[in-house]
């Protein structure tokens, strides 16, 4: 993660030079370094000499709009990482809708409020200073594996007991990343844990392996790790969300994949997919992708069926925690919003068969 005292770098694209120096000047004001392009083709150049932390794009530019260079940042290996803010003066959903197609982060709309622009950029900073941070953490932890292992090389009678401690240590580590989306939502790490042991309970029931048992269990709580990219009044937001920010709130999956993207750990192989496809519906009516049936990961089909039954027994800013009971009736009946047909139909049975486990789990780790 960038140091306390480390400016961070924000490139500024658009053709006005009005609007160039009005946006460089508050970026300034708070203590951003800011580069400066007037139009795609030099956006993307300066991109790759100036390594920005986070591009502000206005939309609307000759030649080459906004919408073309987002997505040229986001399909490039070496920048999809960086956070977009798409910065237009059209009005209605459709412009957003291109722009998180695109591979948007973020939206602003002209006239270009000060606090709004800047408390933007600061949340979308938090997340790639996150993103950043486990990446250096993977290669880190890497090189400490193989360190260890050329020891363990020399004294085979510690093996067992130096694996045993580096598993525990590689797993303590990941709950305590997982954690860090607790601070944007209402969820509590006994909620960490109880999802965990609702999808190791039913991959137990499928008879999978012991080892792919314990990969869900640790897996399965990094599901919801891109709220961190949201804004919490989106997340907290007791009535309901408008298009636009349900669309932005939809986007806690994509933001999940590519902060658990790239690495070579089989658990977090597993919890990018389910972070990815853990709101596909087995009808077909869920996102990002609007998967259907077997073409959803098997993970993510059982994330489903647990973090619906724990959403259900936990209080939300829309509803009452539901009882065991009210619960089981939800997700086997529906209630107009959840629905039978959202779920893999032998999970279903298996949920059906073995549900006073999850009331178990739950019980044994209530709030």
């Amino acid at each position: 993660m960038a140091g306390q005292n480390d400016r961070q770098r924000v490139l500024i694209v658009d053709d006005e030079e009005k609007n160039l120096r009005l946006i460089s000047t508050i970026m300034k004001s708070h203590g951003y370094d800011c580069e400066v392009a007037k139009n795609g083709k030099e956006a993307l150049e300066k991109t790759g000499t100036f390594n920005p932390d986070i591009i502000l794009l206005d939309i609307m530019m000759p030649e080459m709009d906004g919408y073309q260079v987002c997505k040229l940042l986001k399909d490039n290996p070496m920048t999809q990482h960086i956070p977009v803010v798409m910065i237009t003066a059209l009005e209605g959903k459709e412009s957003r809708i291109r722009g998180l197609e695109a591979g948007a982060n973020d939206f602003l709309t002209k006239p270009i409020d000060n606090t709004e622009l800047t408390v933007r950029a600061k949340n979308l900073l938090k997340v790639k200073e996150f993103e950043d941070f486990l990446k250096q953490h993977n290669v880190l932890l890497e090189s400490e594996v193989a360190k260890r292992t050329g020891q363990l090389k020399l004294a085979l009678q510690e093996l067992s007991k130096s694996q045993d401690e580096l598993k525990k240590g590689y797993l303590d580590t990941i709950y305590r990343l997982t954690i860090v989306a607790e601070y944007k939502d209402e969820e509590t790490s006994a909620h960490i844990k109880r999802v965990g042991l609702y999808c190791a309970h039913t991959a137990r029931a499928l008879g999978w392996s012991a080892d792919r048992v314990e990969t869900i269990q640790y897996a399965a709580p990094m599901h919801d790790i891109g709220k961190i990219g949201i804004p919490s009044d989106i997340l907290l937001k007791p009535s309901a969300l408008t298009p636009e920010e349900y669309a932005l709130a939809k986007t806690h999956t994509t933001i999940g994949a590519r902060i658990l993207s790239g690495s070579r750990s089989g658990l977090l192989q597993m919890a990018e997919r389910i972070a990815f496809t853990h709101h596909e519906r087995w009808d077909g009516t869920g996102y990002p992708r609007g998967l259907k049936g077997e073409d959803i990961p098997l993970e993510a089909r059982i994330m489903n069926v647990a973090d619906q039954y724990d959403s259900l027994r936990s209080k939300r800013p829309y509803k009452p925690a539901y009882d065991y009971v009210k619960a089981f009736r939800v997700i086997t009946q529906g209630d107009g919003r959840t629905l039978p047909a959202h779920f893999d139909p032998k999970l279903l049975e298996v949920f059906k068969d073995t549900s006073k486990a999850y009331e178990e789990i739950y019980s044994g780790f209530e709030s």
